[in-house]
């Protein structure tokens, strides 16, 4: 006979190894010494956070989450980072 709640512990271990993708990512954001690593490793904890909505059964959450949060903000936070560069003179 199949156990209903067998999938139960699939979901469980899902979640918890994107729960701790996103501890790392987040950790990454404040530790990481170069600020474009800061900004990568955010649109990988907010993409986990898309993927925590989808797991919940928000799908929809989950793909504004991705589109505004990873695709509007990390985008433009990545292309400031990289516009406002300081140019190391080699005087």
């Amino acid at each position: 006979m199949i156990d209903p709640y067998a999938y139960l512990s699939l979901d469980l271990l899902v979640f918890a190894i994107v729960a701790l993708a996103i501890v790392l990512c987040s950790l990454l954001v404040v530790f990481a010494r170069s600020i474009v690593h800061s900004a990568l490793s955010l649109i990988g904890a907010l993409f986990g956070v898309a993927v925590l909505y989808v797991l919940l059964y928000a799908p929809f959450v989950g793909l504004v989450q991705a589109l505004i949060y990873i695709g509007g903000v990390g985008t433009l936070i990545l292309f400031a980072v990289m516009l406002t560069r300081r140019r190391e003179s080699g005087a």
